[in-house]
C-alpha cells in the first residue's frame, strides 16, 4: 500500500469517528476549543500508526484522544487557578438528536459538566470513558495508563462522587422547554413575580465573564436574589436586548443579543418544572462555537 493510500485510509477512519472523538474530548475538558486542539493532536499521531496492526480502530482512536485530553486537562487546571470569577464549560448549541438522546443530553449538560470539574483528571477520564461511553475496563486502563484493577477502583470512587452531586432527576425536554419559555417571557417583560414563579427556592445562578465581560464573581443562590439580579440588570440596561430560545448542551436554553450582537449563551437546568440552575456564559472566547450547531455522539 502506498503512503497516499495509507493516509486516505487513516483519514476515512478518523472522519467516521470524529464526532465521537470530539464528544470524548469535550466531556473530559469542558472546552470545545481545547477539544479541537486534542483532535488535531490525535490526527497527527493516528496517521503515523500502522493500521494493519490495529485490531479495533475505534478503541485505538479513543485511547489516543484520551491521552491527549489528559495532558491538556492537567495544563488547563493551572489556567483555571488564575481565572477571574466562576469557570463554566464552553457552551455548545447542539443538534436536535442530542436532546432526544437522554443519556447523551444529561452527560453534556452544564449541570453534569460542572460536577465533572470536581474530579481529578484521571477520575474524570475513567468516569467519562466507563460510565458515559461504556468502554471496557481493559481499554480504559490502556488509555489512562493504569491497571484494570486500579481502574475499577477509580471508576467506583468517581461514580460515587458524581452520583452524590449530580442533579436528582431528568425532566422531559417538553417540560424543560415550558419552564424556559416561562422564564423567557418573564425576562422580556421585566416581570419579577413571573421570575419568582418559575425559579426554584434554591436556584443557583452562575456567570462567566472571564474578566472580559461583567459577571457575578461568585454563585448567587436563592430565588429572590436571582430574580432581583435579573430584573434589576434588565431595568438598568439602555441597549436594545433580544432573547431567543436555543438548545444548549442538549437541553433547553437561550441566547441573549445586545444591540444585535451575541452577548451571552444561557444554559438552564430544570427539576420538577422549576429552574434550579442558570449558567450564563459571556466570555467571548467561549462563544466561538455558537454560530452553528455541534453534532455529538456516544457511538
Amino acid at each position: 500500500m502506498s503512503d497516499d493510500d495509507a493516509v486516505d485510509r487513516a483519514t476515512e477512519t478518523f472522519v467516521a469517528h470524529r464526532n465521537l472523538l470530539f464528544t470524548v474530548a469535550y466531556e473530559m475538558l469542558g472546552s470545545a476549543a481545547d477539544a479541537e486542539d486534542v483532535l488535531q493532536e490525535t490526527w497527527l499521531r493516528w496517521i503515523e500508526v500502522d493500521l494493519d496492526q490495529v485490531r479495533d480502530q475505534r478503541a485505538y482512536l479513543v485511547r489516543i484522544t484520551t491521552r491527549q485530553a489528559l495532558n491538556r486537562l492537567r495544563t488547563m487546571s493551572r489556567r483555571k487557578e488564575s481565572y477571574v470569577g466562576p469557570w463554566l464549560p464552553e457552551p455548545l448549541l447542539t443538534t436536535p438528536d442530542v436532546a432526544q438522546d437522554v443519556e447523551l443530553a444529561e452527560s453534556v449538560s452544564m449541570a453534569v459538566m460542572l460536577v465533572l470539574e470536581t474530579l481529578s483528571p484521571t477520575e474524570r477520564a475513567v468516569f467519562v470513558l466507563r460510565e458515559v461511553f461504556d468502554v471496557g475496563y481493559d481499554d480504559v486502563a490502556a488509555a489512562v495508563g493504569k491497571t484494570p484493577a486500579a481502574v475499577r477502583q477509580i471508576a467506583h470512587r468517581a461514580r460515587r462522587h458524581v452520583d452524590a452531586r449530580r442533579p436528582r432527576a431528568v425532566v422531559s425536554q417538553r417540560r424543560a422547554r415550558a419552564a424556559v419559555d416561562s422564564f423567557l417571557r418573564a425576562l422580556e417583560g421585566g416581570d419579577l413575580q413571573g421570575l419568582l414563579d418559575v425559579l426554584a427556592p434554591d436556584v443557583v445562578y452562575m456567570g462567566d465573564g472571564g474578566g472580559v465581560k461583567h459577571a457575578a464573581l461568585r454563585p448567587i443562590v436563592g430565588a429572590d436574589k436571582v430574580a432581583r439580579l435579573l430584573a434589576g440588570g434588565l431595568g438598568r440596561n439602555t441597549i436594545p436586548v433580544a432573547f431567543g430560545p436555543a438548545t444548549v448542551n442538549g437541553g433547553a436554553g437561550l441566547t441573549i443579543h445586545l444591540d444585535g450582537e451575541l452577548d451571552s449563551v444561557v444554559a438552564v437546568h430544570v427539576e420538577d418544572g422549576r429552574i434550579t440552575g442558570i449558567y450564563v456564559v459571556r466570555n467571548p472566547e467561549k462563544l466561538s462555537r455558537t454560530t452553528s450547531e455541534t453534532p455529538l455522539t456516544l457511538r
